[in-house]
Parts: C-alpha cells; sequence; structure tokens
C-alpha cells in the first residue's frame, strides 16, 4: 500500500497535537496536512492529479487545495490518488483512477475532487493502491475500486466504481486498513477479519489462498485494538500494547527479527506499549505511550528515520524526533510524523518533493515541513 493511516493501539491514549496542525497522511509519492479549521495542504508527486488542485504539476512545499473548503474531517492517501472524508459525511476523491478507486462511477482520472456516489453518512475512510473503503455511522463497510483478488469483499473478482457494502461484517465495523490487494476490518468485539490477495500469508488465517470474503485471523482472538496494513503484509495491535505482523518479510516488515515470511501473527520483538500503529509500502512505524516512534522494515531511501539506509528487522527509535510523536504515517518510500506541538516532520525518498521541504534531495533524518498556520 502507499499508506495505512495510524490506527489507536491498546494500552494509554498517545499523546496528541496541540498546534493548528491535525492530522498528517503520506501516499506514494506524496504528503497531505489537515489543520483544524478543515483544510488541506498537500505536497509532492502531482503526476495523475492526486493533489487535486486542477493541476497535474508537482508541488516540492504545501500548498493548500480549495476546492473542498474548510470542510475536510478526515484524508486517505492511496498510491496515486487522494480521498477525503467531508463534515456532511460525505466522500471525495481524486487523482488516479484506473480501476474505479474514486468511486465516481467511472475510470476516468480526475485532478479535481468528485464525490464517491451513493455515499453518505461516512464516519471513517480508509484507502490502498486501487482500492478505497468507508466505515458509515452505522458501522458498516462499503468497499470499491480494484476487485481482481476479491479485496472489495463482496464475494466477486469484478472491480467496482461505486461502493459495495461487505455485507459478510454486517454492522459492526470500527477499523479498515487496505493493502495492495488485501483488506483487513476490526469489528467491534475486538475479532479482525481479512480477505483478498493472500499469495504472501498478508491474510493471517494461516495459508495462502485467496478469499473474496473476510475470514478472521483467529489467532488474535477478540483482542485487536488497531489494524494498519502494508503492500503483501499485515499488522494489528492488541489491547495490551504489543503488536504482530504478518505475510510478506523480506525486508523484515514483520518486525520480529526475521525476513521470513509467516501465514499467521507474529509478535514484533521489543515493542511494547504502542498506542498508534501505521503500514507503508514495506516498512512500519509505531507511537508509544512515552511518545516516542519506531519504525522497522524496508529502508533503502532512510524512510525508517534511523541515520542508515540499512533494513531493520525489528525496530528502531526515530531518536532525533524524542517523545514528543503525536501520530506518524509511512508511505511508500517516505515518512511523516506529528509532533505534539503540530510540527510536522518528513524523512525518506524526496525524488518528487514528497518531504515537502522545497527540494527533491532525500534524507534519512526527519527534516521539518514549513505548513502554514495561521
Amino acid at each position: 500500500a502507499a499508506a495505512a493511516a495510524a490506527r489507536p493501539a491498546g494500552g494509554a491514549d498517545a499523546p496528541r497535537a496541540s498546534g493548528c496542525i491535525v492530522q498528517i497522511a503520506a501516499g506514494g509519492e506524496h504528503t497531505w496536512a489537515r489543520r483544524n479549521d478543515g483544510t488541506l495542504w498537500c505536497w509532492g508527486s502531482n503526476t495523475d492529479g492526486q493533489l487535486g488542485d486542477g493541476t497535474s504539476v508537482d508541488k516540492k512545499a504545501p500548498v493548500q487545495v480549495g476546492a473542498l473548503c474548510n470542510a475536510v474531517a478526515e484524508v486517505a492517501l492511496g498510491e496515486h490518488y487522494t480521498c477525503a472524508r467531508v463534515n456532511d459525511g460525505t466522500v471525495w476523491c481524486w487523482g488516479w483512477n484506473v480501476a474505479g478507486q474514486l468511486g465516481d462511477g467511472t475510470t476516468t482520472d480526475r485532478v479535481a475532487p468528485v464525490q464517491v456516489l451513493g455515499l453518505a453518512s461516512a464516519a471513517a475512510i480508509e484507502v490502498g493502491v486501487h482500492h478505497s473503503c468507508a466505515i458509515k455511522t452505522d458501522a458498516s463497510l462499503w468497499c470499491w475500486g480494484q476487485n481482481i483478488s476479491g479485496q472489495v469483499g463482496d464475494g466477486t473478482n469484478v472491480s467496482k466504481s461505486s461502493p459495495v457494502q461487505v455485507v459478510a461484517l454486517s454492522n459492526a465495523t470500527s477499523d479498515v486498513s487496505l493493502g495492495s490487494l488485501h483488506t483487513c476490518a476490526k469489528r467491534s468485539n475486538g475479532t479482525l477479519w481479512c480477505w483478498g490477495g493472500n499469495s504472501e500469508g498478508q491474510l493471517g488465517i494461516g495459508t495462502t489462498l485467496d478469499t473474496t470474503t473476510p475470514e478472521q485471523v483467529v489467532a488474535l482472538t477478540n483482542a485487536a485494538a488497531g489494524v494498519a496494513i502494508g503492500g503483501d503484509h499485515s499488522c494489528a495491535s492488541k489491547t495490551d500494547g504489543t503488536v504482530w505482523c504478518w505475510g510478506w518479510n523480506q525486508r523484515g516488515q514483520l518486525g520480529d527479527g526475521t525476513t521470513t515470511s509467516k501465514s499467521a501473527p507474529a509478535q514484533v520483538v521489543g515493542l511494547a506499549g504502542a498506542t498508534r500503529i501505521a503500514a507503508g509500502r514495506y516498512q512500519n512505524c509505531a507511537v508509544k505511550t512515552d511518545g516516542t516512534s519506531w519504525c522497522w522494515g524496508w529502508n533503502l531511501y532512510g524512510q525508517l528515520g534511523d541515520g542508515t539506509k540499512v533494513d531493520k528487522p525489528a525496530p528502531v527509535q526515530v531518536s532525533s524526533l524524542g517523545n514528543a510523536v503525536a501520530d506518524v504515517s509511512p508511505g511508500r518510500e517516505h515518512t511523516c510524523a506529528l509532533k505534539t506541538d503540530g510540527t510536522v516532520w518528513c524523512w525518506g525518498r524526496n525524488s518528487d518533493g514528497q518531504i515537502g521541504n522545497g527540494t527533491s534531495v532525500d534524507t534519512v533524518l526527519p527534516v521539518q515541513v514549513k505548513v502554514p498556520c495561521p
């Protein structure tokens, strides 16, 4: 996946940001920040219109996208597209639309936001590489976009250009995360369910067989607190603050100290007290109760933020951020964090300006992004 939003984990609440920036999200090669006034600011690659400013011109520093005015409640980033939930419960998407992932009933790319058809009362949104999902206020789950591996969860392999309900979960969904070809959702009773592509064991059900309808990750019983999945791997936090991962592990993204793939959950070593978890393409990050941020997995471009470009099969601290991290968001090859003082910091690959510091130079350590605040 490009990026999965940071998800609540077990244990005490994470530190919160006090500045005007209340959410950050890293995508394939682009990044977004949401201010507390509901405005959106973006930077990075714009080849498919994923910045939503009506152009296809890359931006190396934050610019405001005004199409949705000041009404945005949540933003989610895919590989080359973006979706936003606004205050009235509608969802709007823009960018690449090859598989109908924008949900407007077409496969036409959009350089400005279009409304997702037939979707109202959305309470949360999440996007993957080519498919998208929303949880409604009645706790029902609706998905759309690419479905070649059954990742939409409607029991078929037919792609959908507008939302369909994942009926097998009834009205009990409390969290969802999307990968390249698979999806996982947490129900309100703490059980975790996954479906779609499973060639690397990323569904966590002990096999490598795809499934077009949700199957329970029984190893987690009913103790799942949050879920975050990457390209071909998945992670979940438990109510005790531990983190467990499964699926493809060539880059050490499972965090169990090995590079051996697993078709059932394996505990991330040396990580306790996780309050937030988030997944990128082949890497993951967590925020702990003490406000420190820890990352593991793929590190070719320095996206783990530890000052090196060496993969890490176990968590390493992003030490330069100290103990004041409120949220973290890994993208495909870069990562961003929101500190408790409301400042935004990014690191890793910067080929398209996705770091947001006005350059296209990679960085192995966090650099501050100057997002305008009133």
